[in-house]
This record gives C-alpha cells, structure tokens and sequence, in this order.
C-alpha cells in the first residue's frame, strides 16, 4: 500500500481553518431535529440516505414522536410508513424502535451522552454518536462521512486510509479552536465546493493552501 502523505504544516491548517470561519462562523447541520432524541433518530435514518430526503420523511413523524415514548407509542408500522422513502427503511425502523425501548427502559427516556452509550444502541455506529455529541452537546468529535474522508485526504488536511485514521487525523492536526467545527466546515465544503468527480477549484476559498494536483480550471 503506497504511503500516506503527510498532514499539511499546522501554520497552513491554521489558516485554512480561519477562513472556513471568517466564511461561516456557526457552521450548522442540515438534519432537521428538536431535541436530543429527534437528533439522534434523524441521524440514524441518514445513513445511506441524503438529508434532504431524510428531513422530508421526519418533518411529520417528529410532530407526532418527538420523545422514545411517543415514537414506542406511534408503533413500528406506522413509523415504516413515515419513513418508507427512506432507504433501508425496514430495517431502519427496527433499530428505532429498539432504541426507544433501550432509552426509555434503561436511561429514563434521556439520549445519553457518552459516545460508548450511544455506539450500544441499536443502529447507532461511531459516526452517528459523534454527530450527537458534537451537535447537541458541542463536544468536539469528528463525524467523518464521505465528504470528509475524500476532503481530509485530497487536501492533506487529514490524510487517512480509513474514515477512523481521518477522524484521528482531524483531531491531532487542526489547531484546538478550530476543532469543535471542524467536522462541518469539512463536509459542507465536500458537499457543495470539493466535489467528488469535478471540484469547484476557481470557487474554493483555499484553493492557494489545497496541494491537490488536478484542480479544476473552469466553474
């Protein structure tokens, strides 16, 4: 397997980090959500599924099932119904049912808040945990996704063979202020600027720092 590059220099790190914030200080997710819970399930219901399809779904199930009482109460059949455009939506409904039962009979009802809680719930991966933890507690984790896995090594800014090495890599190379964000600067810039088969090069704010050799040249 041929070597990893290194991570960019922390002076570089420094500044592409103080341009994400000048360009968008509270970078926020796109996961619509209430409460720790409604955030927890919408989550889970995102994995292999976008946001956009995943907030149509949860808009009306959430008005009705916003605790995991109420989501036990609602029942499995007519929470598959709600999310049946969502893929893996058997199975995904499952797991919800699951973890409502598990939260309410084990933690009072209340999304705990350690990541190894969260990882023994049904469906609830490391990824899912650190959304959690970083969204509602602002506990810095790094929810590496797709976005993040291709950014982090196309940039060097967190070089990795595997979406853990690139979660290990955000958290030991950008600077300590910038850590607490880091992980949705990174996947908004994936999502919209750094795309897989054409990045937007002439639109990218660090296109100077990014040591990616095929930058595109035209919008």
């Amino acid at each position: 397997m041929p070597k990893l590059p290194a991570p960019l220099p922390y002076a570089t790190q420094a500044e592409i980090f103080a341009r994400f914030q000048a360009a968008e200080p509270e970078p926020k997710g796109e996961l619509e959500h209430v409460n720790a819970y409604t955030l927890l399930v919408a989550v889970a219901l995102s994995a292999q599924a976008t946001d956009v399809g995943v907030n149509k779904a949860t808009r009306a199930l959430f008005a009705v099932a916003d605790t995991p009482q109420k989501m036990l109460d609602l029942g499995e059949e007519a929470l598959t119904q709600h999310i049946r455009t969502i893929g893996l939506y058997r199975n995904k409904a499952k797991n919800v049912m699951k973890l409502s039962r598990i939260l309410v009979e084990e933690h009072g009802g209340v999304v705990p808040s350690s990541r190894a809680a969260l990882q023994a719930l049904p469906g609830v991966g490391r990824k899912t945990a650190n959304v959690v933890l970083n969204m509602w507690w602002g506990h810095p984790a790094q929810a590496v996704d797709t976005h993040i896995f291709r950014v982090g090594n196309r940039t060097r800014i967190a070089p990795g063979k595997d979406v853990d090495a690139v979660e290990r890599a955000i958290e030991d190379n950008v600077p300590a202020e910038y850590q607490r964000h880091a992980h949705h600067w990174l996947i908004l810039h994936g999502r919209y600027t750094c795309l897989a088969r054409k990045p937007r090069c002439p639109a990218c704010l660090i296109a100077d720092l990014c040591p990616y050799e095929d930058k595109t040249t035209s919008p």
